[in-house]
């Protein structure tokens, strides 16, 4: 394969990467064209034993992290929200979290591209899950029926620095305790203790308040039925701590209203 055949199809997506992960869309694009020079006289800097799309992007990486200087300060670029949650991360961090939840790289190609371990890489995960609750911390409630289950997701949520206001069972406590408590994110599970559906409380609580929701359930398919809408994070159990974290983070660092959580009429 020729090097314009396997770098082309790429530079669509590199670009939205490079972009986002200075904050500016001049410097993102100079920093793809500067790779594309450097390729066409030392193509060698394209592992052809990768999959193109990693080749790309490690390659990228590469040149990219061996020139800390040219990250961007946050004078250069106002930006979005989400840019300036970007611009207070960490580089390597920053760049998992990019590769994984920006770019949909599984974890092992984000790791490769990355030159890191899976273990190392899923650090750099957690890391960033914490960076973003730093700037994000919200108030979660977890709708479960199973009492370790639920201990496990409160365990998780707080390793990130937001905080559990509490586990509801049933749909009718799910909807007191959103009432009383005001969370800003839910992870709901879809068949509850007292027979009632996880998704009818969700529902129902979405229709008086905006709040990211996190399905976590062992029916997915209860979910994905191609009809809209759909949800748009959900995790199947038995469930990775790991996927967890990076979903909540997901969750919330693309959500650009205020913290404090819902407000509903009691």
């Amino acid at each position: 394969m020729s090097m314009a055949a396997l770098v082309g199809p790429q530079v669509p997506f590199l670009r939205r990467f490079a972009r986002a992960l200075t904050g500016s869309q001049d410097l993102g694009d100079l920093a793809v064209t500067r790779l594309l020079e450097r390729l066409a006289v030392e193509p060698g800097l394209i592992d052809r034993d990768l999959e193109p799309r990693v080749a790309v992007y490690r390659a990228f990486v590469r040149l990219w992290n061996a020139a800390p200087g040219q990250v961007v300060s946050r004078a250069e670029a106002a930006g979005s929200l989400a840019d300036h949650r970007l611009r207070a991360m960490t580089p390597l961090p920053r760049q998992a979290f990019l590769l994984t939840a920006v770019e949909g790289f599984d974890e092992e190609d984000a790791a490769e591209i990355l030159g890191q371990s899976p273990a190392a890489l899923a650090e750099l995960l957690v890391e960033a899950g914490r960076e973003i609750g730093a700037q994000v911390a919200t108030r979660v409630l977890v709708i479960e029926d199973e009492p370790i289950i639920a201990m496990e997701l409160e365990s998780l949520v707080e390793s990130l620095g937001h905080t559990v206001i509490g586990n509801a069972r049933t749909h009718a406590e799910a909807l007191s305790l959103v009432r009383s408590e005001h969370p800003g994110l839910i992870l709901a599970d879809i068949r509850l203790a007292d027979g009632s559906s996880g998704l009818d409380a969700v529902n129902e609580i979405l229709r008086i308040a905006e709040m990211p929701v996190i399905f976590i359930t062992a029916f997915p398919e209860y979910l994905l039925t191609g009809r809209r809408p759909e949800p748009a994070f959900l995790i199947t159990k038995p469930f990775r701590g790991d996927m967890v974290r990076a979903v909540i983070s997901q969750a919330l660092f693309f959500d650009t209203r205020p913290r404090s959580g819902a407000t509903l009429p009691v």
